[in-house]
């Protein structure tokens, strides 16, 4: 069963909410500590806290910059505006601190100012002196090359030539490098993104005031084809930090017709936006929708033995999943059969014209039905006589293996053995298997 991950997005979503929440749902905070102090980069400290917001319990993560403590987290960097979620207003909670850096080793460390300018290169050189598992490593690139693109169209110029406000910050590498690491320890393997939410108005920046989305996060959002609710919230609630990330776990754009929610998690924001500032996280596990299929039927009391064998060739060639007759009396005690058909409702149409063409029915009878099928898959069993193919169906933990009639049929006339024979054998062989054998 594979680890989906759904972000909500109904408040936004930024680089430090996306953290938290991932810390919220289990993500491993010693491997993010020792990822972190891998990188050896001096200059911050962070903290890692309970908060709420409109009375909803969180975990607020909190990147604190030694020499530029009242700062916009991810954006001040990029815009030099009032950022929505990453303004870290101090307070008197408690905060369980991370640091950056340890003091026996600060001469292997290094020392860049907050506010220094950082090209790609640079960022990925930070990325690859850190120790982490490939995969977070190369989901942490794939995050920064995506800001990267997007800034790069937004100036115009080449994705090399960006220089890095924002993303290359101290703060926003441990965003996004934290991101990575956490997700890859929760191992995620599908992410549902259905739309971020984001504010209205204008943000400052040091040329002026931009429009919300921002170029960054409206070029994200179109690349990627990230949907936007607008808003009555002023200001931005969508970072680039934040939609990056979400452009580069997304897997689908819609949530599983049926699914069980087995965790949340709750990053918060850092602003008052009037209502409860949050990115829910939530894990999920797809559960298996009952199949909608169509039968049809009718009842035919004037046709040959032949005739019906013909139609019920004619059926299965065209895609039926199953055709049967069952006998029957109809008006004035006439014996007839039913001639019953199950299939796909985007074929109706198809087998209605056949069941007219090659049957003497004037009318037919159709009705949606729904079935639980268990899960079923093809594999091979080696024999003596060679290998044949075989059905393993599964359902919750119940486990059944079939052989396939054709495939023993055949290694038996090749091998020479009687049917029989064959078929015992590969039955045999079947369960002998144990549940997650083949």
């Amino acid at each position: 069963m594979k680890n989906i991950l759904y972000l909500e997005g109904a408040s936004g979503i930024s680089g430090d909410m996306t953290v938290a929440a991932l810390l919220d749902l289990g993500g491993s905070r010693e491997k993010l500590d020792a990822v972190l102090a891998s990188l050896r980069l001096e200059g911050f400290h962070y903290g890692v806290s309970r908060k709420c917001s409109c009375g909803i319990a969180g975990c607020d993560f909190d990147v604190v910059l030694h020499d530029h403590h009242d700062h916009d987290h991810e954006h001040e960097h990029d815009h030099d505006h009032d950022h929505g979620h990453d303004h870290h207003e101090h307070d008197h909670h408690p905060h369980d601190h991370g640091h950056g850096h340890h003091e026996q080793e600060q001469e292997h460390h290094e020392h860049v100012h907050p506010h220094e300018h950082r090209n790609l290169a640079d960022v990925y050189a930070v990325i690859d002196r850190g120790e982490m598992s490939d995969r977070a490593r190369e989901l942490a690139k794939r995050i920064f090359r995506i800001v990267a693109e997007a800034e790069s169209e937004a100036h115009s110029c080449p994705v090399e030539e960006v220089h890095f406000h924002e993303v290359g910050a101290v703060d926003s590498i441990v965003d996004i490098v934290a991101a990575a690491v956490l997700a890859d320890d929760l191992g995620i393997e599908e992410c549902v993104v259905t739309g971020l939410t984001e504010g209205s108005g204008f943000v400052r920046c040091q040329h002026g005031e931009l429009p919300v989305p921002v170029p960054a996060v409206l070029n994200i959002a179109r690349k990627y084809g990230i949907a936007l609710r607008p808003s009555s919230c002023r200001g931005e609630l969508v970072t680039p930090t934040g939609i990056a990330i979400a452009a580069a776990l997304r897997t689908r754009t819609a949530l599983p017709e049926l699914y069980t929610v087995e965790k949340v998690g709750i990053g918060l924001g850092k602003r008052d936006v009037g209502r409860a500032n949050l990115l829910r996280a939530m894990l999920l596990r797809e559960e298996s929708a009952p199949e909608a299929i169509q039968v049809i039927e009718c009842n035919i009391d004037d046709s040959t033995g032949e005739t019906l064998g013909n139609a019920m060739e004619l059926l299965l060639k065209a895609g039926a999943r199953d055709v049967h007759f069952l006998p029957c009396f109809m008006k004035k005690n006439r014996p007839a059969w039913l001639l019953r058909v199950i299939a796909d409702a985007a074929k109706v149409p198809c087998f209605e014209e056949i069941l007219f063409r090659s049957t003497t029915t004037i009318g037919v009878r159709k009705y949606p039905v729904e079935r639980t099928v268990m899960e079923r898959e093809v594999v091979e069993v080696k024999l003596p006589f060679g290998t044949v193919r075989a059905k393993r169906c599964s359902f919750g933990g119940i486990v059944r293996r079939y052989p396939e009639y054709e495939s023993v049929k055949q290694a038996a006339e090749t091998a020479g053995l009687p049917f029989l024979e064959a078929w015992h054998a590969a039955e045999k062989a079947l369960g002998e298997a144990g549940p997650s054998d083949m």
